[in-house]
């Protein structure tokens, strides 16, 4: 008897935020989440005429947050604006050609209209030129690779470098290896983020039960809910900083399940927790490692191991090797997205981050360890796979 699938109230709510919040359709932001869009439709119209039993809200923003909506407009004309003269700089007093030129790069970034009126081009002119270039003799392939990898940067949000757009370039069915891609990125004006460092968010001084270490730092799992790995870290955003949770299942390095709040208690690991074993259905002996942490050693978080019969597992204190995949996912979420934002709000942070797991880490990046697929790809090619054999 095939047993139905139940979902949390979080990620319920993290599902309508996605598609209401965020301008994501409706079937888009169900297949990033791997929901039927009926069922996704369907949370969405119990928010909207919610009594305040089924979910956490009401689906509408506080006050605030709508009056925050209203100048919301304003205030990204202005930051764009900024954004253009900082990343042009110089140009206001280079020739017109250096400007269109400019303006063409990055009219998939701002509109052309606003780039014109901020270095002092008429957008007219700009369109002009842009004819005229157009009728001139070109090599359309290497034109074509060099939109590619602006296109592959762009999408990536300037977090992929040389081995991953090689590897993009070549599933595009372009032969490059890495040094003619780095040419290329070079030509088409392509960086790449860099990493900041960030500190660990462990407090493993205290005199409560620790589990020993199952997992022995051996990632290569092959079947799914065998083995997850889990972590915290801390995000600041002007109003506080906001506690991230995370479980990620080792098999295909998907984040199976989250869990944000101000304050990082033992409900935080627990509620990742509990959504996990919603989404996933694991049985009985999956080993679930982290570090030492108070959280992770709380009767609250060992009652839950207990009740659905799975295997505790830590890492050795101070080893953060033990911990690696977490810590991983931690960093590409920092170098990528979380350094590159001056967030205001815990609730403004909330969102970027559930955007960044569920519409671009699980769904769109491309990993190494997979053989340059996504973890949401992994799983659906690996599985007819397995069913086959």
């Amino acid at each position: 008897m095939k047993t139905r699938k139940t979902y949390s109230k979080e990620f319920k709510l993290d599902a309508i935020a996605l598609a209401r919040e965020q301008n994501y359709s409706t079937a888009e932001a169900a297949r990033n989440l791997e929901v039927t869009p009926q069922i996704l439709g369907r949370w969405i119209k119990e928010a909207e005429n919610d009594d305040g039993h089924a979910f956490r809200g009401n689906g509408k923003l506080p006050p605030e947050q709508e009056e925050i909506r209203k100048l919301k407009a304003q205030v990204k004309r202005l930051e764009m604006e900024r954004e253009i003269l900082k990343k042009g700089d110089g140009l206001l007093c280079q020739r017109n050609e250096v400007k269109y030129t400019f303006i063409a790069e990055n009219k998939k970034i701002w509109p052309v209209i606003l780039m014109c009126h901020v270095l002092g081009a008429k957008n007219n002119n700009y369109y002009s030129y842009q004819k005229r270039k157009s009728q001139l003799p070109v090599n359309t392939e290497h034109q074509e690779m060099l939109q590619w990898v602006k296109n592959i940067a762009e999408f990536s949000d300037n977090t992929y470098g040389e081995r991953r757009i090689q590897k993009a370039l070549n599933a595009l069915d372009f032969p490059v290896g890495r040094r003619r891609t780095a040419q290329l990125m070079k030509e088409a004006n392509v960086w790449v983020r860099y990493k900041k460092k960030y500190k660990a968010t462990t407090n493993s001084d205290h005199k409560k039960p620790v589990y020993d270490n199952e997992l022995k730092q051996d990632f290569d799992v092959q079947p799914p809910n065998q083995a997850w790995v889990q972590d915290i870290t801390y995000i600041w955003a002007s109003e506080g900083w906001l506690y991230l949770a995370v479980i990620i299942d080792l098999y295909s390095r998907k984040v199976v399940a989250w869990s944000m709040g101000s304050r990082m208690k033992a409900q935080l690991v627990c509620d990742a927790l509990t959504m996990a074993i919603w989404q996933r259905k694991p049985k009985a002996g999956l080993i679930i490692h982290s570090d030492q942490g108070i959280q992770y050693a709380s009767h609250q978080y060992r009652r839950i191991l207990r009740l659905h019969k799975f295997v505790g597992s830590m890492s050795k204190k101070g080893c953060c090797w033990d911990n690696a995949v977490a810590e991983s996912f931690f960093g590409s979420l920092k170098q990528e997205r979380v350094h590159w934002r001056n967030y205001r709000t815990r609730y403004t942070t909330q969102q970027d981050v559930l955007n960044y797991i569920t519409m671009w880490y699980n769904s769109q990046r491309m990993h190494s360890y997979l053989n340059y697929q996504s973890p949401n790809e992994f799983e659906r090619i690996d599985k007819p796979l397995k069913e086959a054999a």
